[in-house]
């Protein structure tokens, strides 16, 4: 964390941009659902690969292809300072592709079969960052739930 802070305030320093540097949307989204798996100190397999099919789901991409985006952002988020350096990559996105990533995080949380209180409030955050209704916030939960 510290690490990060220091990273941040260096390329300030040296004017390069911080949240600019390989803005990369894929890895944004795996670096999100990394973020949710992480929240309760607590992985499982179940839910690496509830990660990995989701990828596969969302971006279209091969089993491949969302393994080795997977490690990357479980590296990535290592190196983060906040969801800010994720979500401001996607703001992009269209209505229905944030509710999807949204729905999506909300897999990963519920794939144990327990949503922790932190993983919720990690959704929560970056819904709020995303500038997702609170009511398509709930509705992506429900959805998730009610499977």
């Amino acid at each position: 964390m510290f690490s990060s802070i220091s990273n941040v305030f260096k390329q300030l320093i040296e004017g390069t941009s911080y949240h600019q540097q390989g803005a990369n949307p894929n890895l944004a989204m795996a670096s999100l659902l990394c973020e949710v798996a992480d929240a309760d100190h607590q992985s499982s397999s179940i839910e690496s690969h509830t990660k990995s099919a989701l990828l596969t789901r969302l971006l279209g991409v091969s089993s491949e292809e969302s393994q080795t985006l997977i490690n990357e952002a479980e590296e990535k988020v290592k190196k983060s300072a906040s969801l800010y350096d994720f979500t401001s990559q996607l703001r992009e996105l269209s209505q229905e592709a944030r509710f999807e990533l949204i729905k999506a995080m909300w897999e990963v949380a519920n794939a144990d079969g327990n949503i922790d209180p932190l993983e919720e409030a990690v959704i929560r955050k970056v819904a709020e960052l995303l500038y997702v209704d609170h009511s398509e916030f709930i509705r992506a939960k429900l959805s998730v739930i009610d499977k």
